[in-house]
């Protein structure tokens, strides 16, 4: 048997291809960056194009570089940016309009109809998630009510939907499928059954001829052609929850937390749904062929690194994302300064879409470093509401918190994060789970690795940041981040 898997990482602002051997030792990969489109204020979107040729070009590089072909593979795994919508004509597998990317807020007032039309309470019961603009199916309604050439081709059962994982999965193996998480992902799902609700289905305006087939995460989906012909396709998980299965998160209680383009903290229920009484979405965490699937409770902040990107490209306060360490560490504290990006509106635990960015408490004192600080410091204050909000909902103490991703790199953020958290933050030997999950799940049904506990034996503790606030001083910044929060309410 191939000793060697793949894994496709379909991300926010690039697309990677990474390639592990069975010791989980890193042969190969490559990455390339996509267009961010933004028509308009709110407005942010894909060609799901690009992404494609991306992809193609990272699998060639990458097989190059480890002097592999796509038969020396077990098989490949597909993770995913979650909630981006794609719609594509059947017939020619092209896209009929750009994608839109789970940051896009246009679709609010459609939410709002939505929930007053469906029952916010039904639809938490029933896909364990709000009305927001976050969710893809709103998104595909929203395409089919500005086209109506789309809407009637639509009807005729010409388009397919998918999220990125279903559009990658059609180009790689020519069928339109998707998997449980990503599937929990559109408001078009039931959470319990794992099937097409064809009453959400009817009520949000999607018609289900053009939704994929539901599978498990972890299964055989079939053989792959083109630039990974030779292999099969055996896993697909949504980014966190591929970053779950990268963190070895399969016990009840395991959490962990991922700081990329947004922050995404989510804790293992085991089979059982919990719904969340403090803003939180119940989701499927993954589930293997045969088996009950796995759920979870997630918090998910809209912007964390996106936010460091703005400073840099929007700002120009710094020439490269890595910079702002140095520059935030050249004093001693935020000066009182806070900032709220809010620039989606804000997600868990508060659900506000009226919300907008607010930089607050400056003074002739303030400088940029000040500024950076802030920009940080606003990552771990809404990792922490989210992870108050879950104490909340699971009455559970956690003792520490792993974390993964770009940021973790950040030493200031993850130190500041400990000590606004009061638990150690614990950050792997291998930071990249998010293609490492996906990885795992494609051995893991390939046979590479028997299962669980083959996985969590990967796993080893690189760095460990303990607390080193008060709780008066931890109580008196919390509050302030309070108060800037409410400042960005109500501002459309």
């Amino acid at each position: 048997m191939a000793a060697y898997v793949g894994a496709i990482d379909q991300g926010t602002t690039s697309s990677r291809f990474l390639i592990i051997d069975a010791a989980g030792t890193v042969v190969g990969k490559a990455q390339r960056e996509h267009k961010q489109i933004l028509l308009k204020p709110g407005w942010v979107e894909h060609d799901a194009s690009e992404i494609w040729r991306n992809t193609e070009w990272v699998i060639s590089t990458a097989l190059d570089e480890a002097g592999l072909v796509p038969s020396d593979l077990a098989g490949v795994g597909i993770t995913n940016q979650r909630e981006t919508a794609v719609v594509w004509d059947r017939a020619t597998g092209r896209p009929v309009s750009n994608a839109i990317v789970w940051q896009d807020t246009r679709t609010a007032e459609l939410c709002v109809e939505i929930a007053d039309r469906v029952g916010e309470g039904h639809l938490r019961r029933c896909t364990g998630l709000p009305s927001a603009t976050y969710f893809s199916g709103p998104k595909v309604r929203w395409i089919l009510d500005n086209d109506p050439k789309l809407a009637q081709a639509a009807k005729r059962g010409e388009l397919a939907f998918g999220t990125v994982d279903s559009w990658i999965a059609w180009n790689l193996i020519g069928k339109h499928v998707t998997d449980v998480t990503n599937a929990s992902r559109t408001m078009l799902m039931d959470l319990h059954a794992l099937e097409w609700d064809e009453g959400l289905c009817d009520a949000i305006g999607v018609p289900m001829s053009m939704l994929p087939k539901i599978e498990p995460s972890m299964v055989d989906f079939g053989p792959c052609s083109g630039v990974l012909a030779g292999t099969h396709l055996r896993t697909i998980l949504g980014d966190q929850h591929a970053a779950m299965v990268g963190q070895a998160a399969f016990g009840v209680g395991d959490t962990k937390c991922t700081y990329g383009t947004g922050a995404f903290l989510l804790t293992n229920t085991g089979t059982e749904v919990v719904a969340s009484t403090a803003g939180l979405l119940s989701t499927v965490a993954y589930q293997r062929a045969g088996e009950a699937a796995i759920y979870a409770l997630e918090g998910s902040v809209a912007v964390a690194g996106s936010s460091v990107q703005w400073l840099r490209d929007n700002l120009g306060l710094i020439e490269h994302a890595n910079d702002i360490e140095e520059l935030a560490s050249r004093v001693d504290d935020n000066g009182d300064v806070y900032f709220v990006p809010a620039f989606s509106g804000l997600f868990a635990p508060r659900w506000r879409p009226d919300a907008r960015g607010v930089l607050v408490g400056l003074t002739r004192f303030t400088n940029k470093s000040h500024l950076a600080r802030a920009v940080l410091e606003a990552t771990a204050f809404q990792v922490k509401d989210v992870l108050d909000a879950m104490r909340d909902d699971t009455a559970t103490v956690l003792t520490d918190l792993r974390v993964d991703g770009g940021m973790v790199a950040n030493s200031l953020l993850m130190q500041f994060q400990a000590d606004i958290l009061g638990i150690d933050v614990v950050v792997p030997a291998q930071i990249e789970t998010t293609a490492f999950g996906a990885a795992y799940g494609a051995g893991i049904d390939a046979g590479v690795w028997a299962g669980a506990e083959d996985v969590r034996s990967h796993w080893k503790e690189s760095l460990r940041y303990e607390p080193l606030f008060g709780d008066q001083r931890r109580d008196a910044l919390a509050a302030s981040w309070s108060k800037a929060v409410d400042r960005s309410l109500d501002w459309v």
